[in-house]
């Protein structure tokens, strides 16, 4: 990150004070990150969000009272919200699960290495999303998991129609982001430039009405079950 830019300032949301503690020594100990505010619920997240303006929020899933979805909800909603890193043990993938699809750009394991954390923090905040393979896994089984046969009907179809609206190289790259790849190996397996993926990946936003890759996933994933 330039040297010359501001840090990117964080705001800690978890309801035990260890893992703020924990979080805030690791993150304030970046000369290109600060963690401007911390917050133990969801109530008190948008309270300190909305005072403290923050490019990230590192925000546990599971809260007394208002958890991490409807915080992340809540957010999202805002005029230029913040971009939301998800915390979880991975007991609670039906709630990972719906902050993605709600605009969170990612997940962490709270047992993640300092480092990736670190490293997912700087990503999230430059507006790309942290799809872990092993974390991509256990959300994907959220979202195929067991449930009844109208809702996976119902879903399938409404993915495939979003799909339908794409053309054969933006359906190619639709696949590729839901196969957890990046830029260059989507240009290598499609034999096309990063430019080029870029450029079918803006038109996916637009048409999946999606913000993020990790949505264009998910929407992959409907269409597919």
């Amino acid at each position: 990150m330039d040297s010359e830019r501001e840090p990117v300032r964080v705001v800690i949301v978890d309801d035990e004070q260890l893992v703020r503690m924990a979080l805030r020594l690791v993150i304030d100990g970046e000369p290109d990150l600060t963690v401007v505010a911390e917050a133990a619920d969801g109530d008190a997240a948008i309270t300190v969000v909305d005072e403290q303006r923050p490019d990230v929020v590192l925000m546990d899933v599971r809260m007394p009272g208002r958890d991490g979805l409807s915080t992340t909800r809540e957010l999202l909603t805002r005029p230029a919200p913040p971009r939301v890193l998800m915390l979880t043990t991975f007991d609670s993938d039906d709630l990972v699960l719906g902050a993605l699809r709600a605009g969170a750009l990612g997940f962490v394991l709270k047992d993640t290495q300092p480092p990736q954390i670190l490293d997912a923090v700087r990503t999230v905040a430059e507006g790309n999303p942290v799809l872990s393979p092993a974390a991509t896994a256990r959300v994907i089984a959220a979202a195929t998991g067991p449930q009844s046969a109208h809702a996976r009907r119902s879903s399938r179809e409404a993915a495939r129609k979003q799909l339908s609206t794409l053309t054969e190289r933006e359906l190619e790259t639709a696949r590729a982001i839901a196969d957890g790849l990046g830029n260059p190996e989507i240009a290598q397996r499609l034999r096309i430039s990063i430019a080029t993926v870029k450029a079918h990946t803006g038109n996916l936003f637009a048409k999946l009405a999606v913000e993020n890759r990790v949505q264009i996933a998910l929407v992959v994933r409907d269409a597919e079950e």
